[in-house]
């Protein structure tokens, strides 16, 4: 048999492969976020903040505070959150005619000393923009099938362990970090509050407050579409089952027909000898209850109760959805010694079937993806500020970029010219920074009016150019 040889050159191939040669024009200048010309032509003509901001911090020297809170927006809108991120930007003049600066972007240093000081104050002005925003752009609020709009309202946990910001301190999710709680309105998930909290506050403590707030930006989208009578579902986790929510729940003067899905929290009803009783009770109920068999050695009952209840001196009745699992085989197959119980419950409103009552409260679980976008696609699962409440300011106006974008995304990623093909309800914030916000184009000025060219060919024009025109002419 022949034995090859084998033999290493050392001569490098030519190639075929032309070489850039690289310059730094002096004169053309390109943009890797054009995107940023549609954020802020949706704060320009779609909120008042600049006209708030303007009136209420007149100052005849420095960097105006309506600057301030505009370049800081653009640095959220790019997926950054370090205050340090407008060094990047501060002799951009694409940055500074896209966000509608009067004098310029601010140093590190002023911003961070500007909504630090300033927090308490502009807090309010933010959510007051976020709604004016969601009212005036007339964003689509898809119901259920029910007929309701679905409110979901959940404490979500941001981890900032290993630092020494004001207030860190250790969550239920087992780290070191704030637990805010966030509001979303309609199947798109549209922010309507995001309010930071200690890491150890409990979700219940001081919630009524947080409704009152989310109410009365609810009223005022509600009033200024005319939707006199729309049906409301609130979706609420076992951290707020309480008579007091409830109770509040009930006693809302509103035009607005409110139900509500609240977990129900067992407590002492978890034990053993009480998930039995549970369990004897349900048998005994005969045809009030379904039973069924997902899979062999699984059973599970459901029924309905109604239980009465009093607060501050008036009685309330509310029914309660009960399913009771048993399991006499593990899902590996395996037969167990002693069958195990679970009981879980549900306090509602509705007059739907069980199922569908478990159904809808199922579905709560997509506000999970909404906390995702802002902790993960724009980068605020670390906050900034070592200031409780500069951090809470970030948070609120990480609510209101949240929002812009995600209409970016319904407006511009969902056509058939989109340069996102697949089919989608909606977007995520991700996809929107990546397709439409950190977009290449030329910016150059002619007879004193700003251009954006874009390249031959580009797949987002048409996109773009789309969304725009809503926004500067719609």
């Amino acid at each position: 048999m022949r034995t090859f040889k084998f033999e290493q050159s050392t001569k490098i191939s030519e190639s075929d492969m032309k070489t850039f040669k690289l310059e730094n024009h002096p004169k053309k200048m390109i943009t890797s976020h054009a995107g940023l010309a549609l954020i802020g032509k949706a704060i320009d003509r779609f909120t008042s903040l600049t006209k708030e901001l303007d009136q209420r911090y007149k100052q005849k020297s420095g960097t105006p505070m309506s600057d301030v809170i505009k370049s800081y927006f653009g640095v959220l809108s790019r997926g950054k959150h370090q205050f340090a991120a407008v060094e990047a930007v501060s002799n951009d003049q694409f940055f500074k005619e896209a966000m509608g600066l009067k004098k310029g972007v601010p140093s590190e240093a002023t911003l961070r000393t500007r909504l630090k000081k300033e927090a308490s104050q502009l807090i309010p002005v933010i959510d007051r923009s976020s709604t004016d925003f969601l009212v005036n752009r007339e964003v689509p609020l898809t119901p259920l099938y029910t007929g309701h709009i679905p409110l979901d309202i959940d404490v979500t946990p941001h981890d900032n362990s290993n630092t020494k910001k004001e207030h860190v301190s250790y969550t239920y999710k087992g780290m070191d970090g704030y637990a805010p709680i966030a509001s979303y309105l309609g199947q798109e998930g549209w922010a309507i509050g995001y309010e930071l909290r200690a890491g150890s506050q409990h979700s219940q403590c001081e919630f009524t407050y947080t409704l009152e707030r989310n109410f009365e930006a609810i009223h005022r989208i509600m009033k200024e579409r005319l939707i006199s009578e729309q049906a409301l579902l609130v979706r609420l986790d076992s951290g707020h089952d309480a008579v007091e929510t409830r109770a509040w729940l009930y006693k809302l003067d509103t035009p607005l027909l409110l139900d509500h899905i609240i977990k129900w929290n067992p407590r002492s009803e978890a034990s053993d000898e009480n998930k039995q009783k549970w369990y004897e009770y349900a048998q005994d109920l005969g045809h009030h209850v379904q039973w069924s068999t997902p899979r062999a050695g699984k059973e599970t009952a459901t029924f309905s109760i109604y239980a009465d209840e009093k607060y501050n001196g008036k009685s309330y009745t509310t029914r309660k959805v009960i399913q009771i699992t048993r399991r006499s085989i593990d899902k590996e197959g395996q037969d167990l010694l002693f069958p195990k119980l679970e009981i879980e419950g549900w306090w509602t409103t509705l007059e739907h079937n069980d199922q569908e009552v478990i159904a809808l409260y199922c579905d709560h679980a997509t506000s999970e993806q909404f906390h995702s976008e802002i902790k993960s696609d724009l980068d605020l699962e670390r906050l900034p500020s070592q200031s409780f409440d500069g951090n809470d300011l970030v948070l609120s106006m990480g609510a209101m970029t949240y929002n812009i974008l995600k209409w970016i995304g319904l407006a511009g990623l969902m056509g058939k010219d989109s340069p996102v093909r697949h089919s989608a309800k909606r977007r995520r914030i991700r996809t929107v920074l990546q397709e439409l916000i950190y977009v290449g184009a030329q910016y150059l000025e002619k007879s004193r009016y700003p251009f954006l060219r874009f390249g031959k060919g580009s797949p987002v024009f048409i996109a773009f150019q789309r969304v725009y025109q809503q926004l500067a002419y719609g």
